[in-house]
């Protein structure tokens, strides 16, 4: 993708070329007129020449071939190493004879950059996962306040932002597969039972339009879902086979906690990332998480 310096775009190239193909224009004119110089219009005329419309699109920076890169053989030696010693990259690249940033590269493109993900003993890695979409899922809600028309503190300052009572709380409600880390969130007014429970069957229409249905919930003991008479009965429709919860803190629910860290420092945002596919077990199609900021929750029938 062009940096916004960029003189040319994949439509400003084009146009390059054809100005000097199709309406015969110098290469030194055609490029004065889009402020570049004569060699880089020499240079997309002659990829034009070549390859076609093709080749005036961007191309990665990336060199074709690294002569210098390691070895797989390279790569297991640093990865047996740290199962061995269990030491960080300072204390390996000794060993190894490596330069510590080359090591800990290594380390971090194969998910083994933190001792702490690793048990000590064994070297495992201390991270537990089900076996197929479904088998349970994490549901959490974040409470976030509301950021007033015009933007709040961080865009005017404390000094001028209006003293009150505030304009009230938005709730997240989510509900993060355990496997595929899928996620399904809604804006909501509160965090009552009621509308807990109205969220997990939201929650559950959703998973079913991919062909995955819920077994088992897990939450924590937040009051909407300890106390709730609507919410731990499973005549909901749903066909859960149980439900948990579990003791207090993001630890058994990191599934979600963990991934409200960007919507705590900056509010909600709208959008959504590829969700992590796996081979085992049938694969949920789509992005997560996936956010929706109306408080009407869409028909199940």
């Amino acid at each position: 993708m062009a940096h916004r310096n960029a003189r040319l775009t994949e439509f400003g190239r084009l146009l390059l070329v054809q100005r000097i193909t199709e309406l015969g224009w110098p290469p030194a004119q055609a490029a004065e007129s889009l402020g570049v110089s004569r060699a880089t219009a020499s240079k997309w005329l002659g990829r034009y020449r070549s390859e076609g419309p093709a080749g005036l699109a961007d191309r990665p920076s990336r060199p074709r071939r690294c002569p210098h890169a390691l070895t797989p053989a390279q790569v297991r030696r640093v990865l047996a190493a740290r199962h061995r010693r269990h030491q960080g990259p300072h204390r390996l690249s000794y060993h190894l004879a490596m330069p510590r940033s080359t090591v800990y590269g290594v380390l971090r493109r194969h998910g083994m950059s933190r001792l702490a993900h690793l048990d000590r003993p064994s070297g495992a890695v201390v991270r537990y996962q089900r076996e197929r979409p479904g088998e349970l899922v994490h549901i959490d809600v974040k409470k976030l306040g509301r950021i007033p028309d015009g933007g709040g503190h961080r865009a005017h300052g404390r000094a001028t932002a209006s003293r009150g009572r505030g304009i009230g709380y938005d709730y997240i409600h989510s509900a993060v597969d355990d496997r595929s880390r899928v996620a399904f969130s809604q804006i909501l007014p509160d965090e009552t039972g009621r509308t807990a429970a109205r969220f997990l069957v939201e929650a559950a229409g959703f998973f079913a339009e991919y062909g995955v249905r819920i077994e088992r919930v897990l939450t924590d003991n937040a009051k909407a879902y300890a106390e709730s008479v609507v919410l731990p009965r499973p005549p909901l429709g749903l066909g859960f086979g149980s439900s948990a919860r579990a003791a207090t803190g993001p630890r058994r629910t990191g599934r979600w906690s963990g991934s409200t860290r960007p919507c705590s420092m900056s509010g909600p945002m709208r959008g959504c990332t590829a969700p992590t596919t796996s081979a085992a077990g049938p694969s949920l199609v789509g992005c997560g998480p996936t956010i929706t900021g109306d408080h009407t929750p869409r028909s199940t029938a």
